[in-house]
């Protein structure tokens, strides 16, 4: 009974995922953020549930993957795709129903180029292809992971649609812009870039001195700057793993 336990968690976080799906097709991105938070969360859990169960097995790799798709591919491509719209000036409900012809100026998405946002779901998925088979990344990664370029994007939505700050708004309202992080989130989700991984094997300052450090940052992050931390914390993950892997290479 005990080794369908990982298995059940890996569920809800591909049920979070579906749910999160649905409220960014809507364009009600808090509530998918929520969702795809909920979702990570339960894919942290699962993995470590097998450990302590004891229970690992090819089937919760597997499935682990599907789960992470939805919840950190499909759902940031959606949520990238809603900006592109409202940034090209079309409806923000992307997929809203229009009769019998379908999705609702359907031609005139695809002109302005609003379904590239789907390119973060692509990269994402051959990301996790990559991961399954890649014997480097049992203590660390290589590239940036599924949740948190997901979390990056995601929060980019909500900034977008909570934010007072004109630069902010004019940025995250610009198509240009959101080609560009498109782009740039495909980059690093493949970059042969290693990163440090947030998993202790101890509780210790010695050995864990950059994740300490990492964890004492954004918690002052989140506390004075709120929701605009989270792609600040992104950013500070992988300038803090470069910074580790040039004073690795020179040790």
């Amino acid at each position: 009974m005990k080794k369908w336990i990982p298995n059940l968690i890996t569920m809800l976080n591909l049920l979070s995922g579906c749910i999160a799906a649905v409220y960014a097709f809507k364009d009600e991105l808090i509530l998918a953020g929520v969702f795809v938070a909920l979702g990570i969360f339960f894919d942290f859990f699962d993995g470590l549930a097998a450990r302590l169960l004891n229970v690992s097995s090819e089937l919760g790799t597997q499935l682990d993957s599907l789960a992470d798709m939805v919840t950190s591919g499909v759902v940031p491509g959606i949520v990238m795709c809603q900006l592109l719209a409202d940034a090209t000036g079309h409806s923000s409900t992307l997929f809203a129903m229009d009769g019998d012809l379908g999705w609702s100026s359907a031609t005139s998405l695809f002109k302005e180029m609003t379904f590239l946002g789907f390119l973060i779901t692509a990269a994402s998925g051959y990301r996790l292809a990559k991961f399954n088979i890649d014997t480097r990344q049992t203590d660390s990664f290589i590239g940036v992971p599924t949740p948190a370029n997901a979390i990056l994007i995601i929060s980019l939505g909500i900034i977008a649609q909570m934010t007072t700050s004109d630069l902010i708004y004019n940025i995250l309202n610009n198509p240009y812009a959101l080609i560009g992080i498109t782009l740039l989130s495909c980059y690093l989700l493949n970059a042969e870039l290693p990163l440090f991984a947030l998993k202790f094997k101890s509780f210790g300052w010695k050995g864990n001195e950059i994740r300490w450090i990492f964890i004492a940052i954004c918690i002052a992050m989140i506390v004075f700057l709120k929701i605009y931390a989270v792609p600040c914390i992104i950013v500070l993950y992988i300038l803090m793993s470069v910074f580790n892997n040039l004073k690795n290479a020179k040790s």
